[in-house]
């Protein structure tokens, strides 16, 4: 750490209030009375809205006396067009909040129907690089229960969302539309598919790991990173191969929720190109980070060898050298069934260009380490379609 880092002012901020443990959904009815949620709309995504967590918790609510409604048109890569949607469902129904329940795609679909519901505020106004709305918004209380271990998007208010007329994802926030609660109930995430736990898995381990790469001097991130990478790298590989695995599942819920609050700091190349990709062919969104992960941390890692050995420490990896690290890497995730290749999801060769011209304008590309030209994001593009196991 440069010595003009640790001198430098800098605002921090903290994470909302969080109720983690196993069987906390019970308590919904009492947190919604406790924050002034009376008819909440709850919003899911369109692979969730049939699974027992959401009869649960529209069962629940009922029995606290709360009316609750129910939209789930949200796609695995949220549209624009949805969250208008959703808004006038949340209209339609008289709702005063939003319960946002699943996985990425529902934690980013709330928040983005809560940005824009009541602001009257048009919703790409509130794209991460544009400046904070003047105005004062108006937000409803939000409300964040994550069923996968992955996204870690419970405790911001940013969400990613694609812009379907350009075809590309856009980050979008406001500092004070953040969760009112997060509730991290890990009995939620019991029985999730092998494929899903490993990609969403695998999606907490990049958000640490990139996290704790962005340059500068962040130690609530750099410790909530290093943290959340420990827990994911020693859990990932048992909650894929028993899924029913409560204590696996418990910690790798929290090592979500830490990774999830690193990237605070900002992230790097595995995002701001798995963003695009995911707007143009709707790939999932941690299987992408996956395959991207060890052609960036290639690229990334030469000259961060502090850093390095300081994951390296954590994961247990004992070869400290940047290919010795990358394979122990690529071991993981060949263990818990990552493709290897971009190619192996149906990602076409000939998009690694438009891809890359896409990659360089998103926020997550101005936080990498190492600053690249749209001709070597193009590069890893082309390697991540195209190498073999």
């Amino acid at each position: 750490m440069a010595r003009s880092e640790i001198l430098k002012p800098q605002d921090w901020t903290i994470p909302v209030p969080i109720a983690f443990g196993p069987g906390r959904l019970a308590e919904i009815g009492g947190r919604c009375h406790s924050i002034g949620i009376k008819s909440p709309l709850i919003v899911t995504d369109k692979g969730s809205h049939d699974l027992p967590f959401v009869g649960q918790l529209q069962a629940y609510l009922a029995q606290s006396g709360l009316r609750s409604g129910l939209f789930w048109d949200i796609s695995p890569n949220p549209r624009d067009d949805e969250i208008g949607a959703g808004c006038a469902a949340f209209v339609a129904g008289g709702h005063d909040g939003i319960i946002a329940i699943g996985g990425g795609s529902a934690m980013d679909g709330g928040k983005a129907i809560c940005l824009t519901v009541k602001s009257g505020v048009d919703l790409w106004a509130f794209e991460y690089e544009e400046p904070v709305p003047d105005a004062a918004p108006e937000f409803p209380a939000l409300i964040t229960i994550p069923t996968t271990a992955g996204t870690g998007a419970e405790t911001e208010s940013t969400a990613m969302v694609t812009h379907v007329e350009k075809g590309m994802k856009f980050c979008i926030w406001h500092p004070k539309c953040k969760p009112a609660l997060a509730l991290l109930d890990p009995k939620l995430t019991l029985g999730l598919p092998p494929n899903l736990t490993a990609w969403t898995g695998a999606d907490a381990m990049t958000h640490a790991m990139e996290a704790f790469l962005v340059p500068g001097f962040h130690p609530l991130c750099d410790g909530a990173a290093l943290e959340g990478l420990s827990l994911v790298a020693k859990l990932l590989p048992v909650a894929v191969r028993e899924p029913n695995n409560l204590e696996a599942r418990s910690g790798m819920l929290v090592g979500s929720c830490l990774a999830g609050i690193s990237f605070l700091k900002g992230l790097g190349l595995v995002h701001a190109i798995s963003h695009m990709v995911g707007a143009e062919y709707d790939t999932q969104h941690g299987l992408t980070n996956a395959i991207l992960l060890p052609v960036v941390l290639r690229f990334n890692l030469p000259g961060l060898d502090a850093k390095m050995t300081r994951m390296a420490e954590v994961m247990g990896i004992e070869d400290r050298t940047v290919e010795g690290f990358v394979r122990a890497v690529e071991s993981m995730l060949d263990e818990i069934e990552i493709p290897r290749s971009l190619g192996e999801i149906g990602v076409p060769m000939d998009c690694a260009g438009r891809i890359a011209q896409k990659a360089v304008q998103d926020s997550a590309a101005s936080t990498n380490p190492r600053r690249a030209s749209v001709a070597e994001i193009s590069d890893l593009v082309t390697t991540a379609i195209s190498r073999a196991r």
